[in-house]
């Protein structure tokens, strides 16, 4: 009974033609996007590159009734947290801030801004694969600044449709 009752439901979810829309959140003068940055083959750039063409935003190139996404700095900081009681360092704040501007025609310019913190637990013993582990960290870091940037663009949609 619960088969049936599970493949029925499955059948009416794909049937119905229902399905995610990423791109709904997104103002309509915003789906639609060039994308430019001071380095464009930097990790960051890529990420973000990547997380907007999963969003569902066209990127196309520069023009001058097309909203431009500027991605103008990204920088990475790492304080220590705690020390072992040989005064090594243990544990480490990394930091991640990240800034671009929205540039949208007839509208003007939004500057945004966003950062990412994580916790890093540093051995030195293990020094390669602790490297390995605060390289994947920063991508995540990465991925999740670059989803931050882009939920703020789409929280111009009020500032935009009141100019």
């Amino acid at each position: 009974m619960f088969k049936k009752l599970s493949l029925l439901c499955v059948l009416f979810l794909t049937a119905c033609g229902w399905h995610f829309k990423n791109s709904e959140r997104f103002p309509e003068a915003l789906r639609t996007l060039s994308y430019e940055s001071t380095d464009q083959y930097s990790e960051m750039s890529r990420i973000l590159r990547q997380q907007m063409l999963l969003s569902d935003i066209k990127i196309v190139k520069k023009a001058p009734n097309v909203a431009n996404l500027r991605l103008n700095s990204a920088s990475t900081n790492s304080k220590v947290a705690s020390v072992f009681k040989q005064g090594r360092e243990a544990e480490k704040i990394l930091s991640l801030s990240v800034k671009a501007t929205v540039n949208v025609p007839y509208k003007g310019a939004f500057p945004l801004e966003t950062e990412v913190h994580r916790t890093f637990f540093d051995d030195s013993r293990a020094a390669l694969a602790k490297s390995e582990e605060q390289d994947a960290i920063i991508r995540q870091m990465y991925e999740q600044a670059s989803r931050q940037l882009l939920l703020k663009v789409a929280g111009l949609n009020a500032e935009l449709n009141s100019k």
